[in-house]
């Protein structure tokens, strides 16, 4: 249980609510900022505006998956004002608070530095990261059938990046019975791809391997497919970009050439929300009690 525990949740999408749920039924204490829309209620549950009144006796406060941007503007679907932290507001917080977000700006970063708060990047957890890789991967396969006029069964697929979101990727498109090569920079992810039954090759050959792909699915957030390498692909094949904004690849090239490609970020907020926000809860629930313990008074918690 989580009783005593004062956790602020600022903004984010339909995710969210089942932090929310989760939360309230743990029976910590919930304050929500940037919910104006939000129609649903639950017991216990405060709603109030982003103020230092709002901050100031909070233990925990988490934001969007996505975080904040470098002005400190967070997004929310549930409320049309702009919700924008400032360093004068998180210098509210008890330096015994912890910010929790999916991913960081750097600005966020620096700031939390500065103020010496806490700042947890639930995504970089394993745990989240290989849960969050299942609806990605079914979001992901939804947009390649969308998208082309081929079935992915028997199609020549490549998958860009073998950690816990291409490997779960490449898993799908191979149960789906599409070829599915892998491109990777590490002699082990190399070794592990061969095993699983892929087809791996090294990054600095993917001008040669992109020459025959149907649909590229790429992880990578970095410039990988650049136009030279975009210069090499059929202009009939479609690119799904997974990584992070601004994603790995030449738009304006692929748009130039008449290559579809799509950059589709935070895909499980999108196709799944529920079970991306329950994994989401889950993670939270359990981190938000460990610091509690860590934290309490000697002969507490």
């Amino acid at each position: 249980m989580l009783t005593g525990i004062s956790v602020v949740l600022i903004g984010g999408d339909p995710r969210q609510l089942e932090v929310i749920r989760k939360l309230a039924d743990l029976d910590a204490s919930v304050t929500l900022i940037g919910f104006d829309h939000l129609q649903h209620q639950w017991s216990g549950v405060r709603r109030m505006e982003l103020s230092a009144e709002a901050l100031e006796n909070a233990d925990a406060v988490i934001l969007p998956v996505v975080g904040c941007d470098e002005q400190g503007r967070v997004d929310s679907v549930f409320s049309s004002g702009d919700l924008i932290l400032t360093e004068e507001l998180l210098d509210d917080l008890p330096r015994s608070a912890r910010i929790y977000t999916g991913m960081s700006s750097r600005w966020l970063r620096d700031v939390c530095a500065k103020l010496r708060i806490e700042l947890v990047e639930f995504l970089k957890m394993d745990e989240v990261a290989i849960y969050n890789s299942i609806p990605t991967a079914e979001g992901a396969l939804m947009l390649g059938i969308q998208h082309t006029d081929i079935t992915i069964h028997g199609s020549r697929c490549m998958v860009l990046g073998f950690g816990r979101t291409g490997m779960t990727m490449a898993r799908v498109l191979k149960g789906m019975g599409a070829s599915v090569k892998v491109g990777v920079r590490r002699r082990d992810h190399f070794a592990r791809a061969w095993e699983m039954g892929f087809q791996p090759f090294n990054m600095s050959e993917l001008p040669q391997q992109v020459q025959d792909v149907d649909l590229v699915y790429n992880t990578v957030p970095a410039p990988v497919l650049s136009a030279q390498v975009l210069s090499h692909m059929p202009h009939t094949a479609v690119v799904i970009d997974l990584a992070s904004k601004p994603g790995g690849t030449d738009f304006r090239y692929a748009e130039k050439r008449g290559i579809k490609a799509i950059l589709a970020p935070s895909l499980p907020g999108l196709v799944a929300p529920k079970t991306a926000g329950r994994i989401i809860a889950g993670c939270l629930a359990q981190l938000i009690k460990e610091h509690a313990v860590r934290t309490a008074p000697e002969g507490e918690g």
